[in-house]
């Protein structure tokens, strides 16, 4: 009992909000998210929901006298559900009607700088920052901007790459679900992928190169990093695996590696987020926003390193 009772971490991400046109992406002022959180919270259902491969629909909770997004995937109604009392073990099937449904919820908080949000899923199964990129353009709330929603990247990781020589060994996995997020990126190496996914269809690639050491070949490890840098951003959107052995030139002409993990520098973070009080009153979403909230405050240096917004 207590192992499916017990309180699991679950992740908090921040992700940033960017335009996008043409398959490039630009940097925007930070939008009114106030503003359309309040024209959202007397919106009807319809008028909040965007049904194509999956139904979403977003409400508005008011935590810390301040409204946040939750972000709703409707479950099918072919999903099987059921509920069970713990006590006896009886369980009977849930069945959804024509004027209620099940959802799995995700909480975003719009924070006051650089269009930068924080998401935690309440469920795997529950919308993902792709969800809301979907929903947010479906639903035009912005009617003037088409928006694309990327992974803020920790500015430490991206300096070091600003920062080598070359790189002397890459490993890349990306499936074939993700081959888009390459669209628009110039360098051989999200060619090759792309030329790949093209010529055998959907397909899972791991690609590994590696140059060989010595002065000889400092070049083709200058080349290998500029490629590596081309596809650097999108690379925790776009590979399921993204790892670099970089190359760092000493002062006395010798070299030195360092191995850096391309998929895992986005600014993220767990925490654990109770469902009930004591009195065994539902506190999942206050306890959701809290925690992302918390995490935002804590990381707020970072963040606004990271979107380049001038520290308020």
């Amino acid at each position: 009992m207590a192992s499916i009772r017990r309180m699991p971490e679950r992740t908090i991400a921040f992700f940033e909000i960017v335009a996008s046109a043409s398959g490039e992406q630009a940097r925007i002022p930070s939008m009114d998210w106030d503003g359309a959180l309040s024209d959202l919270a007397t919106a009807s259902v319809q008028d909040r929901m965007v049904a194509k491969e999956v139904t979403l629909i977003g409400s508005v909770a008011t935590v810390r006298q301040q409204d946040h997004l939750l972000l709703h995937r409707v479950k099918d109604a072919t999903e099987w559900l059921s509920v069970m009392d713990w006590g006896t073990g009886q369980w009977r099937e849930l069945e959804q009607n024509a004027s209620r449904g099940f959802v799995d919820t995700s909480a975003v908080c719009f924070l006051p700088f650089g269009n930068v949000v924080g998401l935690m899923q309440g469920s795997v199964s529950a919308p993902t920052h792709k969800g809301l990129e979907s929903w947010l353009n479906e639903l035009h709330l912005f009617p003037d901007a088409r928006l694309a929603i990327r992974p803020v990247l920790s500015k430490a990781e991206i300096e070091r790459l600003g920062t080598a020589h070359g790189a002397s060994r890459i490993e890349i996995k990306i499936g074939n679900h993700k081959v888009a997020a390459l669209r628009g990126r110039n360098g051989r190496l999200a060619h090759f992928l792309r030329q790949a996914h093209e010529a055998y269809g959907d397909i899972n690639v791991t690609m590994i190169i590696s140059v060989p050491r010595g002065k000889a070949r400092s070049e083709d490890r200058q080349a290998l990093l500029d490629d590596l840098r081309d596809i650097a951003p999108v690379a925790p959107s776009a590979a399921d695996r993204a790892r670099a052995k970089l190359v760092y030139a000493e002062a006395d002409g010798t070299e030195r590696s360092r191995l850096v993990e391309l998929t895992e520098h986005h600014i993220t973070a767990k925490r654990r987020v109770s469902a009930v009080d004591d009195e065994g009153n539902s506190i999942r979403i206050l306890s959701a926003v809290d925690a992302i909230l918390d995490v935002a405050a804590e990381h707020e240096g970072e963040l606004r390193a990271a979107v380049e917004a001038d520290l308020g």
